[in-house]
Order: C-alpha cells, then sequence, then structure tokens
C-alpha cells in the first residue's frame, strides 16, 4: 500500500482540539477529531472506516463546516491506493 505523508495542518489541528473540549460537538465531530489528531505530526494514515465515515459527512447537509472541515482533512490523509477502489 502507497505510503501518505500528509499530515493534519496545525489550523485543522487547532480546530479539532477545540472540538474535543466542546461539550455540544456531535458524536460524529469528536470521531473525525481523534482520526484528525492522531494524524498531526505523524505518518498514520485514515482507516477505511473513516474514510467512510468522513464521505458520509461531507455528502451530508446536516453537518456544520467544522464538521466537513475535519472530515475533508480526514480523507485528504486516506491512502491513494483505497482512493483508486
Amino acid at each position: 500500500m502507497t505510503n501518505n505523508t500528509k499530515q493534519t495542518s496545525p489550523k485543522v489541528a487547532h480546530l479539532a482540539a477545540g472540538t474535543l473540549h466542546d461539550p455540544k460537538a456531535s458524536a460524529i465531530a469528536k470521531k473525525l477529531t481523534g482520526s484528525a489528531l492522531a494524524q498531526s505530526h505523524s505518518s498514520k494514515q485514515t482507516s477505511a472506516e473513516m474514510e467512510h465515515k468522513a464521505g458520509e459527512v461531507l455528502h451530508s447537509t446536516k453537518y456544520s463546516q467544522d464538521t466537513k472541515t475535519l472530515a475533508a482533512s480526514v480523507l485528504a490523509q486516506s491512502t491513494k491506493d483505497r482512493k483508486r477502489k
């Protein structure tokens, strides 16, 4: 599998940290936050499960722009091999 060297940007990591501490944040926002923060300053890649959830968030109208930003960051860090399937 191809190694993806992308990492969560400082701006998205800051958004993720704020989401993590927000008691009103949705469960999916917190899951995306965990994935985004795990990929900050590391070579970890998005799992297939999180890739699927992030895609659902981006295709839905019920999530906030912040949640969609987290989802986009998580998807950007998925592997190219899985993206082609």
